[in-house]
């Protein structure tokens, strides 16, 4: 995304973006936002273990690139039994190299859970052309059937502040959890207005994102929940995109809008 700072919620990828510190991964102002993610830095911060036996539809995405021996890279959602929705920034890497895994709950329990490969990798085609759209849909070569799925949001005006919603991952915890373990936090909408001035120099777009967090900080999404799923009234409301740092006063967590690109993602997920 040429002349836009993206401070991606990095996968665990090797390092090709630019480090800006040990909680944020900064792609510079003229490089393209599409690179490939970044190497761990420093989970769902402050948040509580989770169980995929409750939300069977969180999976993670695992890719032979990651140098976590998990294998661990981002999260994603399932929204058909074939089709996985995650951020476009997840999604730069050859199909095959990906692998979903669903019903893990501790990544370095292999007999737990099913896995599966991709076989097609969709992602939104402005993405990296114009802030926002980082939406990608993954289709399953091994359908995950008979597991619950869940649904879009497909109404904008769910973005209210103080909407309560819950983000869920693999990622970062830097130091507040277990690694490499599913974990959910509730980080409230705080509104476009508030993240357009605390991201006023890195561009974010209140057509097509979504601000959720905490003013204080303490509670948020990190390094390895990219593309994992923002909940909000039993739907997916947003995908974890970018921020600055980590549960940072100040600086929360940004969101792809999923009732933005709703007519996208459910063209892909129907084909």
């Amino acid at each position: 995304m040429t002349g836009r700072l993206q401070l991606v919620r990095a996968a665990l990828a090797a390092g090709v973006l630019t480090v800006a510190s040990l909680g944020a991964v900064a792609v510079a102002g003229s490089a393209s936002a599409a690179q490939a993610p970044d190497g761990p830095k420093t989970r769902i911060v402050g948040g509580a273990i989770a169980h995929t036996a409750d939300t069977p539809w969180a999976i993670q995405l695992s890719n032979s690139g990651s140098p976590d021996p998990t294998g661990e890279w981002c999260g994603s959602t399932l929204v058909a039994a074939n089709k996985i929705v995650t951020a476009a920034h997840c999604a730069q890497e050859a199909a095959s190299t990906y692998t979903a895994i669903q019903g893990r709950d501790v990544l370095s329990d292999k007999a737990e859970g099913q896995e599966s490969k991709v076989s097609k990798i969709w992602v939104d085609p402005e993405y990296g052309k114009q802030p926002g759209h980082d939406v990608a849909v993954l289709t399953l070569a091994t359908p995950f059937d008979g597991v619950p799925t869940l649904a879009l949001e497909t109404d904008k005006a769910a973005d209210k502040a103080g909407a309560g919603s819950v983000v869920y991952g693999w990622g970062e915890t830097e130091g507040t959890g277990p690694a490499n373990t599913f974990q959910k936090v509730d980080v409230p909408v705080l509104g476009d207005a508030y993240c357009e001035k605390a991201y006023a120099s890195e561009g974010y777009t209140a057509d097509g994102e979504i601000c959720a967090g905490y003013e204080e900080g303490g509670k948020d999404s990190c390094q390895g929940d990219s593309g994992g799923p923002l909940v909000l009234n039993g739907r997916l409301f947003g995908i974890v995109s970018w921020g600055i740092g980590c549960a940072d006063a100040g600086n929360p967590g940004v969101y792809a809008e999923v009732a933005t690109y709703a007519t996208e993602l459910q063209a892909q997920i129907n084909s």
